[in-house]
């Protein structure tokens, strides 16, 4: 494995190194290669005698929608009457390429391959009918589902051309649409999952039984970094249901006839812990180391003119300094994974983010080649980055290698709050320089906080700076002439990875309220200032001036205040919240929050919609309550009572509006939740008149 990729690069090659083709193509001499009866010219699509379409969907759904969005665009180029249109989950399998469902890229990322697998097919059909007509396919057409001939008014449906275009040549480069030509895209389509969702139907990894299956529970140290000494499992054995306690790399597992029996076995196990350095170790440490290591030089991320001259010679100076906690992915589906290790093979079930990474790292634990490694994905109950790591799928199977069966792995809540791999904790050191007119000369950024790759892969930020570490912060979007960026490692025995947005989550929080502290000191409106170094991209402009027309922006009922803020997700996809915001009681209230969006073409509006809501919604949730707290080397929170969720009634009205774009699209699964914070904080502060740099938010009473 190479052990120098960053996030972006991780994510975009699933987690391994492996050569692929843009568009996987199975073509055996002159012939396509069909899975079935029908015409199967690439890995993603096939149509069978009966007209219907089965899409092999290589991305995971967790509740973004792929698996509604990537279907849509093939049926797309295909012309298929989405009736017709079954929707398969693609098994972990090198012809997809990369199946890792993160960074907000499955649409971008697929967009070309399944048009053009789309564009395939259709040609393929095209020329199939021409030759039963003896026309030339200049003179038919393909049209929802079936190919016509214009000028006679003759039709094929598709069904009734797939033999013949299996004989027909695939084509290496087949005309695409127009934008102007799509019927499908950007019309609002209800999600292929909905109703099996909402009646129960919906297979979900903690819904799978396999025959002979046991259910699992494993103890671990309770402390970060601990090793197991002994234990006894007498009593644990005693417990009616349980069948076996075995010892596994991560700990002792329990294995009963059902997850309750396992849990009550693990209550009665008998474990001896050496919990190791990490013993003594609280956030609150972690956060007074931080904030030392502020107050010193970095590794330079990023270095336009003079900063630190530019605001020692402005006119005046603001400094500021944000923080942002652990925080737990906290999926509404605990963790879990089905497992049935043999001596040559591992066939796994499992909810999860990037199977062929899964696979290949499952294959790797146990000795066997990835070809003798099966793994079935399915829907996922939140993903979040949780479920892109690999840990839990290898620790299944070793499970069932050591009890010798098939058994399904479930984490209790305690557990997945307890065992995660969490959002790291950071302290963001901000100062900039005005000039007399109120314009911005000079900024820098000090991000303290830890490597997520630097800790998944000791030695491979050798240099010090891990760029996804600055990530919203090295890349600023503000045009700024004097700008600093510094990163400063400080990487802990806290497990960290990526969480929803990743560092975005916590460096727009301290750029947007930095902002709106700036705007304040010159007297200026934020937005009005926001335009200003914004004057450069009429990409962003169109975004912030939307948002703030929506939102009826100074125009706040009485009692009210609103914030801004605004955010360039990696994925290119630009997002602009206003807040409006009330204070009773030192109690925050957030009544609506108004979005404007750029993801360039939107494939099913109603669901960038969704996902923009849920970031919104997951985002607040976070600034308003999100924290894990370490003492003693362990996570204090363990349930919803201690780490709660955002509820029903304190959700807000969220209003989308999206940027009409014909351009490529960008993800939108994530860009939503960065810019929630800051906007929210920014209310505040213009309530209170008191600046709010910590989360989770704390108001005083007034």
């Amino acid at each position: 494995m190479t052990t120098s990729l960053n996030r972006r690069e991780f994510i975009a090659t699933g987690g391994f190194a492996i050569a692929v083709t843009a568009l996987p193509v199975q073509r055996p001499a002159a012939r396509s290669a069909a899975r079935g009866s029908g015409l199967a010219p690439n890995a993603f699509v096939e149509i069978t005698p009966d007209g219907m379409v089965s899409v092999w969907v290589s991305k995971s759904d967790m509740g973004q929608g792929v698996r509604t969005a990537l279907p849509m665009i093939l049926a797309e180029e295909l012309e298929a009457d989405w009736s017709k249109v079954r929707v398969i989950q693609a098994d972990a399998h090198p012809r997809y390429g990369n199946m890792g469902t993160g960074g907000s890229s499955s649409v971008s990322s697929l967009w070309e391959p399944l048009r053009k697998a789309g564009a395939q097919a259709r040609e393929m059909l095209v020329a199939a009918a021409a030759q039963r007509w003896s026309v030339s396919p200049d003179e038919c057409r393909a049209r929802n589902g079936a190919v016509e001939h214009q000028a006679s008014g003759r039709r094929f449906g598709y069904g009734d051309l797939v033999h013949r275009a299996a004989l027909v040549p695939v084509p290496e480069s087949p005309r695409l649409k127009e934008a102007s030509e799509f019927r499908l895209i950007g019309t609002d389509v209800a999600g292929v999952d909905t109703r099996a969702k909402v009646t129960g139907r919906a297979r979900y990894g903690m819904d799978v039984v396999v025959p002979g299956m046991g259910y699992g529970v494993i103890a671990r140290c309770p402390a970060f970094g601990g090793t197991l000494l002994g234990f006894e499992a007498a009593k644990a054995l005693a417990v009616p249901g349980v069948l076996k306690v075995v010892e596994i790399p991560s700990g002792v597992a329990v294995v009963a006839t059902n997850t309750w029996a396992a849990i009550r076995g693990r209550e009665s196990l008998e474990c001896r812990w050496d919990e190791g350095p990490a013993a003594r170790l609280s956030s609150s440490d972690i956060f007074r180391r931080f904030r030392d290591r502020a107050l010193m030089a970095g590794a330079l991320a990023r270095n336009d003119g003079d900063a630190p001259g530019a605001i020692a010679a402005a006119a005046r100076s603001v400094e500021a300094t944000y923080e942002a906690p652990l925080l737990a992915h906290a999926t509404m589906e605990p963790m879990n994974c089905v497992a049935d290790t043999g001596p040559d093979r591992c066939e796994i079930w499992s909810p999860h983010q990037a199977p062929d990474w899964a696979g290949q790292e499952v294959a790797r634990a146990l000795g066997l080649t990835p070809e003798q490694v099966t793994v079935h994905t399915t829907l996922l109950g939140g993903g979040l980055g949780r479920r892109f790591l690999p840990e839990e799928v290898i620790e299944a199977a070793q499970l069932s290698r050591a009890a010798g069966m098939p058994v399904k792995l479930v984490f209790t809540r305690e557990d997945d709050i307890r065992r995660d791999w969490y959002r790291p904790m950071s302290v963001h050191r901000l100062a900039a320089g005005l000039d007399g007119d109120g314009r911005v000369t000079g900024w820098f950024h000090r991000v303290v906080t830890p490597s997520i790759t630097e800790q998944r892969w000791p030695g491979s930020v050798a240099s010090g700076l891990d760029m996804d570490a600055v990530d919203g912060a090295a890349d600023l979007r503000y045009r700024i002439p004097n700008l600093r960026v510094e990163y400063c490692m400080m990487n802990t025995p806290v497990p960290v990875s990526w969480w929803r947005s990743v560092y975005a989550s916590q460096t727009c929080f301290a750029n947007e309220c930095f902002v709106d502290e700036l705007a304040a000191a010159a007297g200026r409106d934020p937005v009005e200032l926001r335009r200003e170094l914004l004057a450069h991209s009429s990409r962003h402009l169109a975004v912030l001036n939307l948002a703030a027309e929506k939102a009826g922006w100074g125009a706040s009922p009485q009692g009210r205040a609103q914030g801004i803020a605004i955010h360039h997700f990696f994925s290119d996809a630009i997002v602009a919240e206003v807040a409006e915001v009330s204070i009773t009681d030192g109690k925050v209230r957030v009544h609506k929050v108004t979005c404007a969006v750029d993801c360039g073409v939107a494939i099913n509006p109603a669901n960038v919609r969704y996902q923009i809501e849920g970031a919104v919604i997951d985002g607040l949730g976070a600034a308003l309550h999100g924290e894990i707290t370490v003492e003693n080397g362990r996570v204090k929170q363990g349930n919803f009572d201690a780490y709660p969720m955002l509820r029903m009634p304190e959700a807000p009205v969220v209003e989308v509006h999206i940027v009409p774009s014909t351009d490529v699209p960008r993800g939108v699964g994530e860009p939503g939740l960065p810019p929630i914070a800051p906007a929210v904080a920014n209310a505040i502060s213009r309530l209170t008149g008191t600046r709010v740099r910590q989360m989770p938010f704390s108001v005083p009473a007034r």
